[in-house]
């Protein structure tokens, strides 16, 4: 039986999202490129002054201005959320950095995803926190580059014109996990951006 699916619908995205990815997941030993955390600590270690001192949204720099949420955290078990302009088409807007870090990896996730972006990030008591930027058109920024608060490293895409334009964005307290699907109904190791953002919006660093 095929479903028609209308483009744009959050029951369409949901189902073309997730499964297109899980298709992709199970050709791929391993989903992405490896995290190379040895490097990235070092990297932390070289600079102190890359330890996080607060987190933005990842649009509309400063406050997502212009932007609005169009899928929060865990509905229809989305583990991100869909960043859009107010009223617009937000094809190529720009895409910060939601804080300093490390760039881990850059690259195509297959069907579902598009081009990915991940950045770890480390917090003062020492706990790395990683931020995912997908579907994107364009990305500026390659593996193992120091990145601050605010820096633009993309532009918002469709999935190479699977989507309305959007950026999905996932924040997570597990740097291991692979790239996934973008929904599930386990969330451990994930976080509610929104809400860890505006928890985190200025850090004292030690």
């Amino acid at each position: 039986m095929f479903l028609a699916l209308r483009r744009g619908s959050s029951f369409a995205a949901f189902f073309l999202f997730s499964f297109s990815a899980i298709l992709w997941s199970e050709s791929r030993s391993v989903s992405g490129e490896k995290f190379f955390l040895d490097s990235i600590e070092t990297s932390f270690g070289e600079d102190p002054s890359l330890l996080s001192d607060g987190f933005d949204f990842p649009v509309g720099a400063p406050n997502a201005n212009g932007y609005v949420d169009k899928q929060p955290f865990g509905k229809n078990f989305h583990l991100g959320e869909d960043w859009n302009a107010v009223g617009r088409n937000d094809f190529g807007d720009p895409v910060y950095s939601v804080s300093h870090g490390v760039v881990v990896s850059v690259g195509n996730e297959g069907p579902g995803w598009g081009t990915v972006l991940q950045i770890v990030h480390k917090l003062p008591d020492g706990k790395k926190i990683l931020s995912l930027y997908a579907h994107l058109s364009r990305s500026f920024v390659v593996p193992g580059q120091r990145v601050r608060r605010g820096k633009k490293i993309g532009n918002i895409g469709d999935a190479d014109g699977r989507y309305g334009p959007h950026l999905h964005f996932e924040m997570r307290d597990d740097v291991s996990l692979p790239v996934g699907g973008g929904y599930g109904k386990i969330t451990d190791g994930y976080l509610d951006p929104k809400a860890f953002i505006r928890a985190h919006r200025r850090i004292k660093r030690k």
